[in-house]
């Protein structure tokens, strides 16, 4: 028979013991070495297994031992143990006689595993002992970093930088979990967590989509948008057209979406008074302004997006305007 070393990997997200049928077959016909105890050692150990673990380097005892019992299986830890399997492998590289080495994987980590790793470490950061700054925020604190990140994403999809785009969600996702965190530490009664966050979610994505969840029939586009709509006024409650209008978004953006709801309501109210009627210059300009938004609207125009686009290819300009920078002095 083969002499084998069995290098078997588990996540270290899922709960200890939740192993393939294989690796529950391996660990139970064969001795099994670990560098450290743990949850999992222990599962294996009370499904009957022999567990060993090994203080120190563990080539050298990994190998007396297939040489003992012909199969050993190395239980790896959190992190997999890259290095040991990188040593063994050069060892049987050079001495293939020895053994041969398997890869097994015990168990995966789901889609979404690394969620809880940003949940840990935001957790350890917000704990006493952890960072200070992060300890000392509060949701109001957080608000304007919130808005922050989630333009730089914005910025991201504009420049069709999809590598930025990674990175700037990240940033979101740290305000959206630490938020979390410190929602952690409000009175009893207030108090909630990420799983709530989550679950909210979850559930909110069930109920408003019953034609992927609940055999609804799917229909057009436009019908899953006003079936959306329809559920979403059940669940809020709303009287008003605009309940639940994001009042601080930019004003362009703000002016279009009151009036999208509106429309969608069949709600006609007439535009304030042609500018040349108001009375003060910031009346007349927020007059000419809405007119321009409903204009833009009605043409299918975004009109904070053609804000946005000339303003920078003004500030383009402004920078190809600029004097050059003076040049760097000789060190």
């Amino acid at each position: 028979m083969t002499a084998r070393i069995v290098l078997l990997v588990t996540s270290p997200r899922l709960p200890a013991g939740l192993l393939t049928a294989a690796a529950w077959d391996v660990v139970r016909q064969h001795p099994v070495l670990t560098g450290a105890d743990s949850e999992l050692t222990t599962a294996v150990r009370q499904a009957g297994a022999e567990v060993t673990v090994v203080d120190g380097p563990a080539t050298q005892p990994l190998l007396d031992a297939v040489a003992t019992h012909g199969t050993v299986v190395w239980l790896a830890g959190p992190a997999g143990d890259e290095a040991l399997a990188r040593e063994l492998g050069l060892r049987l590289a050079r001495q293939p006689g020895l053994a041969e080495m398997e890869l097994m994987y015990g168990s995966w980590d789901p889609p979404g595993a690394r969620l809880l790793d940003a949940v840990a470490v935001l957790d350890r950061l917000a704990s006493p002992g952890g960072d200070p700054w992060k300890r000392a925020q509060t949701h109001r604190s957080l608000a304007g970093y919130l808005l922050e990140e989630s333009y730089e994403a914005y910025d991201a999809i504009s420049a069709d930088d999809t590598d930025a785009l990674r990175e700037e969600l990240g940033d979101v996702l740290l305000q959206v979990v630490l938020h979390a965190r410190l929602a952690e530490e409000l009175p009893e009664d207030e108090r909630w967590t990420i799983d709530d966050v989550a679950g909210g979610l979850v559930d909110k994505m069930i109920r408003r989509n019953p034609h992927v969840f609940a055999g609804a029939e799917a229909g057009t586009l436009e019908e899953i948008t006003e079936n959306w709509e329809r559920i979403k006024r059940a669940e809020k409650a709303r009287h008003s057209a605009l309940d639940g209008v994001a009042l601080s978004q930019p004003a362009l953006a703000l002016a279009t979406q009151i009036l999208d709801r509106a429309a969608r309501r069949g709600i006609d109210v007439p535009l304030p008074p042609a500018a040349d009627t108001q009375a003060d210059a910031e009346a007349r300009l927020g007059a000419d302004l809405l007119a321009r938004v409903a204009a833009a609207r009605e043409a299918g125009t975004d009109p904070e997006a053609a804000l946005r686009r000339t303003t920078l290819a003004h500030a383009e300009a402004i920078r190809q305007a600029e004097p050059p920078p003076p040049p760097a002095s000789p060190r």
